[in-house]
């Protein structure tokens, strides 16, 4: 790839509506229970917010870790949060209805023609009405389920904490096949990577440092590969994979760093030594790596890093592109940041920080915060 072609992707990116450069970063509150100023609108506009968690007393450091989905039928915002409950929001923040599982989310929904797939932690699938929340079927997977589900022609693929893929026909809940790997003996952190379908194979990582290929359609591997890199613990590859149009395959293993690799094949075509990361994502020519205390942007075809933004002791979690903006929730707040430069341009808590990826919809970003509010951002992409 010539070097021009990644410049005139940032340039369209920057086109979006990107701030030139700040001298600082300011951290913006909740519209009613902060002190702190509230964000300029020239970036966002909150249109409503609603309570979806009753607090719980003596709760230490509340966290929500599901995206929320959002179902283009009825309009509806599929919540899931740390009491077991998933929710459908209407537009403006009324709960118009709920179902109660039996533990917290550690993953979104996925809503499909009308019907929310709800991977629980309790180790069962749900296949939910989105509009009035009755439910259709269930697969109990008996492992608590870790991952949104992916839509594979009639089948939905769905990770446990347990590194179990299991498949499930979209239909009638019934299982079809599963992929299953033994745990590592040392450390492993938390977290189970999403698998990724192209062009009728699954890609997924496991805690044991393998990144795996596997048919679709029955489950059995074609390749296999480790990124271990000689390490004993902490090997898990818990990113979901990103394949590009020119049949690379990026992953990222905790100890051993970002690797691309030949989709067909699982070659190796560079790796960049950098510990930590926990998701990635590809625009164009540009690989966002996020993970503990930083967020990188490298070039996809020679892994050359572009720039690296620290987080400091946080650990960034699942990056959104949206309206020209980079948003990465670090546990602390929501950043907002050029991904031209790495420069963040907002930082926006709106208490106990923000751990889920925003849900996006057209220039709407549905944020669930730590504390269990639901909020409905209104993204202009910055200004002047």
């Amino acid at each position: 790839m010539k070097r021009h072609a990644w410049k005139q992707w940032l340039v369209g990116v920057g086109a979006a509506g990107l701030l030139s450069a700040c001298s600082s970063v300011p951290l913006h509150g909740n519209p009613i229970t902060s002190d702190r100023k509230q964000p300029p609108a020239s970036f966002f506009e909150v249109d409503w917010w609603t309570p979806l968690v009753e607090p719980v007393a003596w709760e230490y450091a509340p966290r929500e870790f599901a995206a929320p989905a959002v179902d283009p039928d009825s309009g509806n915002i599929i919540a899931l949060t740390r009491d077991g409950f998933v929710r459908a929001v209407a537009p403006g923040g009324k709960v118009v209805w709920n179902f109660k599982t039996g533990n917290r989310f550690s993953a979104g929904a996925l809503v499909h023609e009308g019907i929310a797939y709800v991977p629980g932690g309790d180790g069962v699938l749900y296949a939910l009405d989105a509009r009035k929340g009755d439910l259709k079927w269930k697969y109990e997977a008996g492992e608590p389920l870790a991952t949104t589900p992916v839509l594979s022609d009639a089948l939905l693929l769905v990770a446990s904490e347990s590194d179990t893929l299991f498949a499930v026909d979209i239909q009638t809940g019934k299982w079809v096949w599963q992929y299953r790997r033994d745990p590592p003996s040392g450390f492993t952190i938390h977290g189970v990577s999403t698998p990724t379908l192209k062009d009728g194979t699954v890609y997924i990582g496991f805690a044991d440092g393998f990144v795996v290929a596997l048919d679709a359609q029955g489950g059995t591997a074609k390749w296999e590969k480790s990124l271990a890199g000689g390490a004993t613990e902490f090997l898990d590859v818990d990113t979901p994979p990103v394949v590009d149009d020119a049949g690379r395959l990026y992953v990222a293993s905790y100890q051993g760093g970002l690797y691309a690799l030949s989709a067909e094949t699982g070659d190796m075509e560079w790796s960049s030594a950098v510990a930590g990361l926990t998701s990635l994502m590809a625009r164009g020519e540009i690989v966002f790596a996020v993970g503990d205390g930083r967020v990188d942007a490298y070039l996809a075809e020679t892994g050359r890093i572009l720039w690296s933004h620290s987080l400091g002791e946080r650990a960034g979690r699942a990056p959104v592109l949206a309206r020209g903006m980079l948003l990465v929730p670090n546990q602390r707040s929501l950043l907002f940041m050029d991904p031209r430069t790495g420069q963040s341009r907002l930082a926006w808590d709106p208490g106990e920080g923000i751990s889920a990826a925003p849900g996006m919809d057209g220039s709407t970003a549905y944020v669930l915060s730590n504390n269990g509010f639901l909020y409905a951002l209104h993204l202009r992409g910055g200004g002047g």
